[in-house]
């Protein structure tokens, strides 16, 4: 979700015409299994985590254009003795089959620790999870997807799209496996109440395996956004579809839709690029949502940290090549040296000393011209240089580089000040003390923009403090970026400078260890309040879960990613794509 969030901000900053879209997968053993744990009817399970997603992604600042379901309108195995019923895929656990595993939880679709995909029938000692007893297989009639029928299309398009749409390099080998172990009919149909009928007399007490029926979900939920959903999804010519997941959900989207797709002989708008991000842990361990093991969704608004500096930290950390851990200490670090040592210092240095009395009074002073200072000229020159380097590494989805570029630019606007010791140039030389102000605050300007789609309330909080309104990053701002002093026009009058980040102590860390370290229900939202309130001034973030996302831009693009049982889309094609937004009064 939030590097679809990422992405879709980016693209509406450059003047894309961008749509997200994102909606809760609601179908499936996993809803019946929480109905059951709860006492409560799949529906209730629906509504209740379809608010509870809503409610965290509203305050994670992330910016959908629609959150649907795939419980609309527009959407529409083993057998236990002892509960009287077929048990389908994660209704049934065991050991699994898999050499050199031996994972005891493994779930009838899939072991989560060796990432196989699995038939209940193939789990060792199965159990069910209902009862704990142990099932007998029964025989039933269920429907399948014909992937050796298809083999010769799906791996034109694999090959093909693979090279040319720049797959990650574990979405690749993941998809590869697959293709080496041969495709086999795969059931789409389960023994199950809570789903999506079978449209047929024959299988009129089946629904659709929830693998089958998600990804329709993409399709579906933007047609309950807007009635001309083909000119997203049946417009291959104009549209490319991108997608983001976690590595467990890749086969399904590289093998079993675009399987889907192109069983129906028709013409579909077809993943393009695949970008797949290995695993988040945490600490010395794992997240853990049934041993309270990690900060989740819920967690993190209670915990008083910023949203802000969640966000960063999560996508500084973003496990793109292999997997990487969530560390107390390393956010700290992060914290302290990346955001309050780093942004935040550049960033009040300049605006606190412009907004001086004596001094320049809060008003943007005039510059002499350019060719006078060469040392500001070169830091354009590498200013602009970053700017493109991180357009570029947006435009290729590599997020984490795009955000180190930006970081690189306060880094080197730190340098320059310290370098041109702009703190004494006020009394010995104010016109070379006014073109490094000038200069620094349209850098201040640009980190603003560049960083809007990583951090928006922190961007917000900078663009009030320049008393400036946003601006899009369109191709003149970027030519614009080697020459900095000219970003912002002179007498234009600033905010009212304050700091953007608090450190945080060596004690927070250790608190939160604690808090996040054991059981959940534990966590009483009394208690917790009541410590939050008993730590002040607390900077910190964590945040439970990363797995799978999709976007798309009317450039051409479209990517795919879910968040436990939630599917995003985020869209925007070149045959609608808008003019770039004009530049503000303020900007020359």
């Amino acid at each position: 979700v939030l590097s679809a969030d990422v992405y879709a901000r980016y693209c509406r900053n450059r003047g894309y015409n961008a749509l997200y879209i994102c909606g809760t997968d609601e179908y499936g053993t996993a809803t019946e299994t929480k109905a059951i744990e709860e006492g409560s009817s799949p529906q209730q399970i629906c509504d209740k985590y379809h608010a509870i997603h809503k409610e965290v992604y509203e305050w994670f600042d992330i910016c959908f254009d629609e959150f649907g379901r795939t419980s609309s309108r527009q959407q529409t195995e083993l057998y236990c003795d002892r509960c009287e019923r077929f048990l389908a895929d994660r209704l049934v656990e065991g050991n699994c089959p898999t050499p050199g595993c031996n994972y005891d939880c493994a779930r009838g679709d899939q072991c989560d620790k060796c990432g196989k995909l699995l038939n209940p029938t193939e789990l060792l000692e199965p159990k069910c999870k209902v009862c704990r007893g142990t099932p007998c297989i029964r025989d039933t009639n269920h429907l399948f997807i014909e992937l050796p029928k298809l083999k010769d299309k799906l791996e034109e398009y694999i090959s093909s799209t693979s090279a040319s749409g720049g797959w990650s390099h574990n979405a690749i080998q993941i998809t590869n496996s697959w293709l080496r172990e041969g495709l086999k009919p795969r059931c789409i149909t389960r023994d199950l109440k809570w789903g999506v009928p079978v449209p047929h007399e024959n299988f009129k007490d089946k629904v659709f395996y929830v693998w089958f029926d998600a990804p329709i979900g993409y399709v579906s939920i933007t047609s309950c956004y807007t009635t001309e959903w083909e000119k997203w999804w049946k417009n291959p010519d104009n549209v490319e579809l991108y997608q983001f997941m976690g590595k467990d959900n890749v086969p399904f989207h590289t093998v079993m839709f675009p399987s889907t797709l192109l069983g129906t002989g028709e013409s579909w708008t077809m993943m393009k690029t695949i970008s797949v991000t290995e695993y988040l842990n945490y600490e010395s361990g794992k997240f853990s949502k049934s041993k309270g093991v990690g900060v989740f969704g819920n967690d993190v608004k209670d915990t008083n940290i910023p949203v802000e500096v969640w966000r960063y930290y999560l996508l500084a950390n973003r496990p793109e090549a292999s997997d990487t851990k969530f560390e107390w200490i390393t956010l700290k670090d992060k914290l302290n040296g990346e955001l309050v040592n780093n942004l935040g210092n550049f960033i009040n240095r300049v605006l606190k000393f412009i907004a001086k009395d004596p001094g320049y009074n809060s008003i943007i002073p005039k510059a002499k011209c350019i060719d006078s200072h060469p040392p500001t000229k070169d830091f354009g020159c590498e200013v602009g240089k970053l700017v493109q380097e991180y357009v570029d590494a947006m435009e290729k989805v590599k997020l984490k580089e795009a955000l180190n570029k930006a970081m690189d630019i306060s880094s080197k606007g730190n340098r320059y000040l310290e370098e041109n010791k702009y703190y004494k140039l006020y009394k010995t030389d104010e016109p070379t003390c006014a073109m490094i102000l000038k200069t620094s605050a349209g850098v201040v300007y640009l980190l603003a923009c560049l960083l809007e789609p990583f951090m928006p309330s922190f961007s917000l909080k900078v663009l009030m403090q320049l008393n400036l309104p946003g601006v899009s990053l369109s191709d003149d701002l970027v030519e614009r970026a080697k020459r900095p002093w000219e970003i912002v026009l002179a007498e234009h009058k600033i905010g009212t400078p304050s700091l953007l980040f608090k450190k945080m102590e060596d004690a927070d860390v250790k608190f939160y260890q604690n808090k996040f370290a054991g059981s959940q229900s534990d966590r009483k939202d009394s208690k917790l309040k009541a410590e939050i309130r008993s730590c002040k001034d607390r900077e910190i973030l964590m945040f439970g879960f990363l797995h799978q996302f999709t976007i798309a831009n009317p450039r051409n693009m479209v990517h795919s990613h879910q968040v436990g049982i939630a599917h995003f889309l985020f869209f925007a094609v070149s045959l609608h794509r808008s003019s770039q937004k004009p530049l503000p009064s303020n900007f020359v």
